[in-house]
């Protein structure tokens, strides 16, 4: 094709029409949260997380669709996070969203998700099982908690509740736990995985029986929790 000021101009409007169509398509199928959990970041069930932009000590950034921190003010969409999170520009930052979440895009056709499914590196295994780790704890200790509170013996006399009793003995050591996948180093992060991976299977069991049972009516028995 001949050389042409016109064809130029094109060439522009078509990386233009590119990078918003990246911007879109990770904007609608990505939440602030997906990609920070995705890059390391501990977000707890409440959807709070320790702010990576500024020396946070607890945790004051909400993160969910978008993200807010309520310390340093960091405010914006997955794209602004991971813009801010490696320094990239804003188009660099969608781009590398959507390549590592395999979001497919381009100016010809509605964006999709790509139908593979590429396989995780080793530090993408290892986050998704610290992940895992941190979301069982997490939910044993909110047990702990609720049985501490729902099973305390009403008088000096009565016996104490199995429950109780494991909520008393566990419930400091499962907090010790989440406060090191929280605020430890990656190498105390990394032992302390391995170490409780046998417990978190334990515990996913325990409450997956305990589901199973609730099912099936089984309220009226004897808890699977109650062992």
């Amino acid at each position: 094709m001949p050389f042409s000021f016109e064809n130029v101009g094109c060439f522009f409007v078509s990386r233009k029409e590119d990078a918003m169509n990246v911007f879109e398509a990770v904007k609608q199928n990505l939440t602030t949260r997906q990609a920070a959990e995705l890059y390391g970041i501990q977000v707890s069930r409440h959807g709070m997380a320790v702010c990576p932009f500024h020396d946070d000590k607890n945790p004051s950034m909400k993160v969910d669709k978008r993200f807010h921190c309520f310390a340093c003010q960091a405010d914006g969409d997955a794209v602004d996070f991971v813009s801010r999170l490696f320094g990239l520009p804003s188009r660099e930052a969608a781009m590398k969203l959507a390549d590592d979440f395999g979001i497919s895009y381009d100016n010809r056709q509605k964006h999709r998700i790509k139908p593979h499914i590429r396989e995780p590196t080793p530090e993408q295994r290892y986050q998704q099982e610290e992940n895992r780790c941190y979301k069982v704890l997490s939910d044993y200790f909110h047990h702990l908690r609720t049985w501490k509170r729902q099973y305390a013996p009403q008088h000096p006399e009565d016996e104490w509740h199995p429950l109780f009793v494991e909520a008393m003995q566990r419930e400091s050591h499962i907090e010790y736990l989440l406060d090191v996948l929280l605020y430890g180093t990656a190498e105390e992060k990394k032992a302390l995985v391995a170490e409780q991976r046998k417990e978190v299977m334990r515990l996913e069991q325990r409450f997956a029986e305990h589901t199973a049972e609730y099912d099936r009516g089984g309220s009226q028995r004897k808890s699977g929790l109650d062992r």
